[in-house]
């Protein structure tokens, strides 16, 4: 895990190098197939894989009260252990437009769950102004962090006849 000053150096050096980096960003609350589909394919476009990850008080307002359920230096710590990627770093507010306008990246990746807003989202157009592009890649269907918590409390909401079936 990167702090902000130092991941933009760190990507510097890189683009000198003729690198190509690719940044996605998101609260990677109870990492699951989803998001380890969509660091995949991102890794794919480019030589270098960020993640801008959202603190814990930013996740708490996108997401709602009671979240994020893993704290925020675990997320970046799971993310970081990822083959797929490459540095992590973790940010403040509501969006990570201003991580986007100081590492510059070639490519900004969001899930297609929010290609429907696409010109809207402040990071779509930081990129743009620095040159970059914005990618949207599938969505895997059924794959959230809201579903598996519905799950885990229906099964504990359940009778343990119920939970073994």
């Amino acid at each position: 895990m990167l702090e902000l000053d130092e991941l933009v150096d760190r990507c510097e050096t890189l683009r000198g190098r003729g690198a190509r980096i690719v940044l996605t960003n998101g609260c990677f609350d109870l990492l699951h197939v989803g998001h380890a589909r969509l660091l995949r394919q991102a890794r794919e476009l480019g030589d270098a894989l960020v993640v801008a990850l959202n603190n814990d008080a930013s996740a708490r307002v996108l997401k709602g009260p009671g979240r994020p359920i893993i704290p925020e230096r675990q997320r970046a710590e799971l993310l970081a252990a990822l083959a797929s990627v490459d540095y992590v770093t973790i940010f403040a507010g509501p969006t990570a437009a201003r991580v986007v306008e100081l590492v510059r990246p070639d490519i900004y990746v969001k899930g297609g769950d929010y290609s429907a807003c696409r010109d809207g989202l402040p990071e779509v157009q930081a990129v743009t102004r620095a040159g970059g592009m914005a990618v949207f890649l599938d969505y895997t269907k059924g794959a959230s962090t809201t579903a598996i918590i519905q799950s885990i409390v229906a099964v504990g909401a359940a009778t343990p006849q119920e939970a073994r079936r």
